[in-house]
């Protein structure tokens, strides 16, 4: 049992965490959204595509590089320096092993794809895996210390130098290459910083013991990554197989505007909560008084944001990206309705895993990726607006078998569990009841960039008044973590 000391600590160390997360994830994606909207402008439809074809290949190749020894190193109570010694060399060395075979198999995904240009993308992306595994034990250090200020650091300066570089190419016509010369000097200046910030060093080791001691945790992680891979991208696949790179292109930039939004909305405290629920493990009580502040705070923030989406997508998207972009808009507000469940499920697999039950998490994702493949392969024949509505359906069908895995595993009262989110709901309702009277009795006077700005600004205040008036504590506890 902790001592009042190592519990105030423990506290400390997670609003820390916190703020330094949200400086991570929003400074990131803040300038991800600029870089964003810049080559979304300048590049089409194909050129994303391309890239998304790719991707799909490499995201599927990258489930091998860490063997889930990183989440592991996060998770266990001791930690000896063999253990991150034997973690480092293995990355390197299958990193190494990846990048060689990716750069083989290019030509054949090219083929299964009928791209021929996807071949030097894959070939030049794939030295991302030899690069990557550079940082990863650095990176599982200082999440287990809970040292997210170099985490924020590293990200911050990478993503800066990658749009940047991204960026230039686009404008000098690079076209494709400027969204591979992003990625890749994204990834070295990641893996720079990271060695700078950081202050630990491999030896010279390698313990066959102590890699059975992490790889029996992280083949788990292994198999969950192979299924999150499915899951995410099983619709890229079929959509890029069966209808082209063009539809691919629209999807992906919906897709990544929901990822977009997901980062800077959910992940801030989701990257805190595994080292915090980690520590919480012997405490079942703490633990699940943990997961409903998280959920409650989450919900405040994440609610308005997806279902705000989704009532302004028609005007955001023309604005922002411009008028060739339109065929992503029905997608992106399909996609969106996944909100309330992002925000409710996110810190699932970080309870799951910090209970040491990564075979859970396992069984849970194997449902999941078997009903998304299902989903999609029968709903592509209709084009992309399809597969988004059946990737929504199957997220709430297996929404119940969810709750009842945390359930099983923490004992969550289920009611206080779902009331977390009631609040925020009903503030979120309040706010789309603003946007559409606003949108309808402007829209004859105001042109899109007009509505949209009217709709966020009385859509903020309806939602904050709401708030106010129906969770005054809630209010006040978001206004002292915000000074």
């Amino acid at each position: 049992m902790e001592s009042p000391k190592e519990s105030s600590n423990l506290k400390q160390k997670a609003v820390k965490g916190v703020i330094w997360s949200a400086i991570e994830s929003w400074g990131r994606q803040v300038v991800s959204f600029g870089v964003f909207f810049v080559l979304a402008r300048l590049l089409g439809p194909e050129t994303f595509g391309l890239v998304a074809l790719a991707s799909i290949f490499l995201a599927f190749v990258q489930i091998f590089l860490d063997q889930g020894l990183s989440t592991a190193i996060v998770q266990r109570k001791e930690i000896e320096p063999e253990h991150l010694d034997t973690a480092f060399w293995t990355n390197l060395g299958i990193g190494i092993l990846l990048t060689i075979l990716s750069i083989a198999c290019a030509g054949f995904v090219s083929n299964l794809f009928r791209e021929p240009q996807v071949t030097p993308i894959i070939q030049w992306l794939s030295l991302n895996f030899a690069i990557g595994s550079l940082n990863n034990v650095q990176q599982a250090i200082l999440k287990r210390q809970m040292a997210f200020k170099p985490l924020a650091i590293r990200s911050l300066v990478a993503v800066i130098i990658g749009g940047a570089v991204g960026v230039v190419m686009a404008f000098l016509g690079y076209g494709v290459w400027s969204l591979v010369g992003q990625q890749l000097s994204n990834a070295i200046a990641q893996v720079i910083t990271l060695w700078k910030v950081s202050d630990w060093r491999p030896g010279l080791r390698f313990s066959p013991k102590h890699f059975k001691e992490l790889f029996s945790f992280g083949i788990n992680i292994v198999g969950i990554s192979l299924l999150n891979f499915v899951t995410r991208r099983s619709d890229d696949f079929l959509i890029g197989y069966f209808l082209g790179s063009v539809a691919l292109g629209y999807y992906s930039v919906a897709y990544r505007l929901l990822l977009i939004t997901t980062q800077l909305l959910t992940s801030v405290i989701s990257n805190v909560s595994l080292p915090t629920f980690a520590k919480l493990q012997q405490e079942p009580e703490r633990l699940r008084n943990a997961l409903y502040k998280a959920i409650q705070i989450t919900s405040l923030i994440a609610f308005p944001g997806f279902i705000g989406m989704t009532a302004l997508s028609p005007e955001l998207v023309p604005v922002i990206f411009g008028e060739k972009w339109l065929p992503s808009i029905p997608v992106m507000q399909i996609l969106n309705l996944t909100g309330i469940l992002y925000a409710y499920f996110y810190f699932n697999g970080s309870l799951i895993m910090a209970l040491g039950k990564p075979s859970w998490k396992l069984g849970l994702d194997f449902v999941q990726a078997t009903g998304n493949f299902i989903a999609f392969a029968i709903t592509v024949r209709w084009g992309i607006v399809a597969v988004a509505a059946a990737y929504v359906i199957r997220c709430y069908l297996t929404a119940p078998l969810t709750v009842w895995v945390v359930w099983k595993l923490s004992r969550i009262n289920i009611m206080t569990y779902l009331s977390q989110g009631v609040a925020p709901l009903t503030g979120s309702v309040i706010m789309l009841v603003a946007i559409f009277s606003t949108k309808h009795f402007l829209s004859p006077i105001l042109n899109s960039l007009g509505i949209l700005a009217v709709s966020i600004l009385l859509g903020i205040t309806a939602y904050v008044v709401t708030i106010f008036l129906i969770a005054p504590k809630l209010f006040r506890q978001v206004v002292t973590i915000t000074r």
